[in-house]
């Protein structure tokens, strides 16, 4: 529950409208297209899981297939990757509170969210897998709720759409690609940040008892999860309320309530997609610290993340990582209505390299298993390799409409920047003996990196 809430979050409830917005009812196509995509990108990496168990993240696979300096990389840019989410989920918690409070500036929502957060994760983190669980399920059945609402009222009738609700609404007004598909292609940048955190999945399925099982499980039930929470969701949404009345900066969700006028509903759906997004930026404060500490205990990070305090908490890393998150409380100071465009943009960027990687690295073991250096996994995908070169055309692709987009081009920027820090970063690590030379992998011997 935990890793399917994290998947849920404001990529759906708050980028969603943005893009129905550009595309249409043709939001819905890419994000079964993107959903295909991620399919290929988990099976890659629960055959990867299962050739054999690791207790570290799916870095330690980049290590040993593509070398310790890409394992350095895809560690620190995975790290980035939850900061500027938490970014994200903070900007989206501050547009939620102007549902009920439009005076209050965004910056003044998102810094107070800030510091209620840290100081959560700094006093105890006893109860979290149980919080993180009810909240999930709260996600979850949210959008069982609405969908299944959004289907009486297109099948009885009631509520005050009831007169417009139909499935006509998805090809009536302008067509099923109403700005082209140029346009519509252009929102497959939004669409593939809302599936981020989805690994989350087969990372903590691998961490339980019995992963022979439960990973397969937990991989093969993933696009029935994509059908249901975003695909149906759209579906049912677009259905009940025509796609011209939705616009960037609302939820769809709660906008499509709001218009159906059942009592108090928008202020509900308002309230749950808060808790959502508080709870997403809950979750990756928490994973930052940890991370920083594995960085840290692996020689990949300085030395001082690796402390705990007394209540064993990586409370230096979990600092770090807060002040990194300010500059989206400065973002919704300075550009309010660009901030969520700006770190969605930039979450995604770290997103797509974040899947290259762990789809090189199984393109790669494929490579040593098919030449019998390495055993066969108990989960193969399914073509070998072929999917796994078919998902990295798709996000190579992406890049290119980040690259050719105004706004999301921003993160490249980013990206260029962040590279610098990173190579200047391992060359001072490997010259104090925190790391291992560049170019010494653990893919050129890796029947030796399984033994």
């Amino acid at each position: 529950m935990i890793a399917i809430g994290g998947a849920i979050g404001v990529g759906l409830f708050m980028g969603a409208g943005a893009n129905i917005a550009k595309a249409g009812p043709s939001i819905i196509l890419m994000y079964a297209l993107a959903g295909v995509v991620v399919f290929f990108i988990m099976r890659a990496l629960g055959e990867l899981l299962l050739y054999r168990r690791s207790t570290g993240s799916f870095a330690e696979y980049i290590r040993e297939f593509l070398g310790p300096f890409f394992g350095y990389v895809t560690g620190w840019t995975y790290w980035l990757l939850w900061v500027v989410t938490g970014m994200a989920e903070l900007t989206a918690a501050a547009i939620y509170i102007n549902f009920w409070f439009p005076s209050i500036p965004q910056w003044v929502s998102a810094l107070v969210f800030l510091v209620v957060l840290f100081g959560v994760n700094l006093i105890s983190v006893k109860v979290f897998g149980e919080v993180e669980f009810w909240f999930s399920m709260v996600k979850v059945t949210a959008i069982i709720g609405m969908i299944v609402i959004g289907l009486g009222v297109l099948t009885l009738g009631f509520s005050d759409a009831g007169d417009t609700a139909a499935a006509s609404n998805l090809w009536s007004h302008g067509g099923f690609f109403p700005n082209g598909i140029g346009d519509s292609l252009m929102t497959l940048q939004g669409v593939m940040f809302a599936y981020l955190a989805v690994e989350l999945v087969g990372v903590t399925a691998s961490e339980s008892e019995d992963p022979e099982k439960t990973l397969p499980k937990a991989i093969n039930t993933l696009p029935w999860r994509i059908i249901i929470f975003y695909v149906g969701s759209l579906m049912v949404l677009l259905a009940v309320v025509k796609w011209t009345e939705f616009s960037a900066g609302e939820s769809p969700f709660v906008h499509a309530f709001s218009k159906i006028g059942i009592p108090l509903a928008g202020g509900i759906v308002n309230f749950v997609v808060l808790t959502a997004a508080l709870s997403s930026c809950n979750s990756g404060m928490y994973s930052t610290g940890r991370m920083l500490r594995d960085l840290a205990t692996s020689g990949e990070g300085p030395r001082i993340f690796a402390r705990l305090n007394l209540r064993k908490s990586p409370a230096i890393g979990i600092t770090f990582s807060v002040l990194f998150m300010a500059i989206g409380v400065l973002l919704n100071y300075v550009v309010p209505e660009k901030a969520f465009t700006y770190v969605t943009s930039v979450s995604t960027a770290c997103g797509i390299f974040t899947w290259l990687m762990i789809l090189f690295a199984h393109i790669r073991y494929r490579r040593a298993f098919r030449a019998g250096q390495l055993p066969a996994s108990s989960f193969p995908a399914p073509g070998g390799s072929v999917f796994s070169w078919v998902a990295v055309v798709f996000l190579l692709f992406v890049t290119c409409l980040v690259a050719y987009d105004k706004d999301a081009r921003v993160s490249l920027y980013v990206g260029a920047g962040w590279a610098v820090c990173l190579v200047i970063g391992w060359y001072v690590l490997k010259a104090r003996g925190g790391a291992q030379p560049l170019g010494q992998t653990g893919a050129a011997e890796p029947e030796l990196a399984h033994k």
